[in-house]
């Protein structure tokens, strides 16, 4: 409670959110505001904005309306970053978990596989995976989770590393709890709030992932992403250029709202302290 006291209480933080809030409700709005397929064609081709009630944002060149496809867009994007980076968050932090408190040659094998995935960029990555796995949502999602797990993993073996030597889990030990006790009580809810911050830059990169692997014409083509939108524009931008950048400008303020609300749970989480030594 205190911390989400010090969330709202940032002001880098209640903008994000905020942003993030309207991104959401404008997701889940989509079937009230534009029912039906967001690429069926709705209308004239290259409709322009606000020449049309029916077509606020105006038509692209095959006639489907970009306001649909941008609230549609939305919760695409949500889904996927949310989605990825809470599996890169799970898979890392159980590997640095066990990496940190076991030691040890498992430390040193899970490590160097750590830094395998760490040569290779992220979207370099998941670019090789969806190419060879094949194109749907969930494998873009895993595709973007393998390439963003390692961070967390480092992260959270370095915090374990840090807190396994502390006095309140030396006596622990005194009193005879189990490892595995000693590293869900003890140790894993102080390493936690680090690699948490660290999920809002998770998210707002799986999002910007997600888009260029779109388009790239490597994103799920049965559903509406901003990607897409903004590659479906390339051909026209001189003629049509709010095909590209109405989806465009929508993916910057969902970065830059996933980025300040990343600032202000850091600020929350690393003004709370963990457990005294």
């Amino acid at each position: 409670m205190i911390r989400l006291r010090r969330l709202l209480g940032s002001r880098e933080g209640v903008t994000g959110l905020a942003i993030l809030v309207i991104l959401l409700l404008a997701g889940l709005s989509a079937p009230i505001i534009s029912p039906g397929d967001p690429l069926r064609i709705a209308g004239r081709a290259l409709l322009p904005p606000l020449t049309d009630p029916a077509f606020p944002l105006g038509t692209d060149r095959l006639g489907r309306d970009v306001l649909a496809g941008l609230l549609y867009g939305a919760r695409t994007s949500l889904v996927v970053g949310v989605t990825a980076a809470v599996s890169a968050m799970v898979l890392g932090i159980c590997v640095g978990m066990t990496a940190g408190f076991v030691g040890g040659i498992v430390d040193e094998a899970l490590m160097r596989v750590v830094d395998a995935f760490q040569i290779v960029p992220g979207f370099l990555l998941a670019l090789a995976f969806v190419s060879t796995v094949g194109v749907s949502t969930a494998v873009v999602v895993l595709a973007i989770a393998l390439g963003t797990w390692a961070d967390p993993a480092r992260l959270t073996r370095a915090q374990v590393l840090a807190i396994r030597e502390r006095d309140y889990v030396a006596s622990a030990r005194v009193i005879g709890m189990h490892p595995v006790e000693i590293a869900l009580r003890e140790i894993l809810p102080n390493a936690l709030p680090p690699v948490l911050a660290l999920s809002a830059t998770i998210v707002a990169g799986a999002i910007l992932t997600e888009a260029a692997l779109s388009f790239l014409g490597l994103g799920n083509p049965n559903i509406a992403t901003w990607g897409s939108m903004i590659a479906e524009g390339r051909s026209v931008l001189r003629s049509a250029a709010y095909l590209s950048v109405i989806p465009g400008a929508a993916l910057a303020v969902a970065v830059l709202g996933v980025h300040l609300f990343g600032e202000g749970l850091g600020k929350a989480l690393g003004d709370g302290g963990g457990r005294a030594a």
